[in-house]
């Protein structure tokens, strides 16, 4: 056999070894796609667990709500024994809007936007999954009726228990202001925490406290609230404000209002005399909406 001719015909037991294998890489490029494919799956398959369990919460949550059947006999409870000057409070806050659909002739604007709950001798709070409304802690309730999801809740406890002796709302007129602001300070029905309320509003500019002087109270508790009054205006300007309490040069209380807060309690001990407000922020139209009353 020629040079030429072993060149050309090759080695017989390599060729018949060889025609037995795949060629080079092919069976780890299979491997690799099959992987690559199986990975490329997660994500949806991620999404159609979170889809299924999504719709079994929405079930489970639609099953959890009273409908309007529910909602009409908790009302005529409420009506049966409803009494002039009587709250109704609903929870949790975001089924208000249904409570005022069935109950709302009987919630006066005085109501909807009070400071608190503590003027009210009677409250009907009506409420769902075992919610309750802050205006009724500590309190207990003297009947309770449960009408298809929507529990019924009566509380007593005896009138003027809670009396204001000085309502600061009513003694603007009579204070003295000091300091820059945006706007005079004024009382107003304002939007505070997605809620109404009737309060002193004031708009300190940035880097100039506002001091409100209301001279002549009595001693008791001062019992207030503060928060930050218009969506707009907290969807813009981030920045808290703040306000400060001050008798005679003693530092009573500060209380710092963030955008999403909503209506912040304070308390302090107070004697006869002048009681000082300080709002102030380092935001540009900031509205610092507060309200207070000295109370026995």
């Amino acid at each position: 056999m020629s040079k030429r001719e072993s060149k050309r015909g090759g080695d017989p037991e390599g060729d018949a070894r060889g025609a037995g294998r795949s060629p080079v890489g092919s069976t780890s490029g299979t491997e690799a796609g099959s992987r690559r494919a199986r990975i490329a799956a997660i994500p949806a398959a991620l999404l159609a667990v979170i889809a299924i369990w999504e719709a079994i919460a929405a079930q489970r949550a639609g099953a959890g709500v009273p409908g309007d059947d529910a909602w009409a006999d908790a009302a005529a409870v409420v009506r049966a024994g409803y009494q002039r000057g009587d709250l109704i409070v609903f929870a949790p806050d975001w089924i208000d809007p249904v409570g005022r659909l069935h109950l709302g002739d009987l919630i006066s604007i005085e109501a909807a936007a009070r400071m608190d709950a503590a003027r009210y001798g009677r409250i009907w709070e009506l409420s769902i999954r075992g919610a309750r409304s802050r205006d009724t802690e500590g309190l207990s309730p003297i009947e309770v009726r449960d009408e298809g999801g929507v529990v019924v809740r009566r509380f007593e406890r005896p009138a003027g228990t809670f009396e204001p002796l000085a309502d600061l709302r009513d003694r603007l007129p009579a204070a003295r202001v000091e300091g820059a602001a945006s706007r005079p300070p004024a009382v107003e029905l304002a939007e505070v925490g997605f809620a109404p309320h009737r309060c002193i509003l004031v708009v300190p500019t940035p880097g100039a406290p506002v001091r409100i002087t209301f001279p002549g109270l009595p001693a008791g508790e001062l019992v207030g609230y503060v928060g930050l009054a218009d969506v707009f205006t907290r969807r813009d300007e981030r920045r808290p404000g703040v306000l400060a309490v001050e008798q005679t040069g003693r530092a009573l209380a500060e209380v710092t209002a963030g955008v999403d807060d909503g209506w912040i309690r304070f308390a302090a001990r107070v004697t006869a005399g002048e009681v000082a407000f300080v709002a102030s922020s380092a935001g540009p139209g900031r509205q610092v909406c507060f309200a207070a009353e000295v109370r026995r």
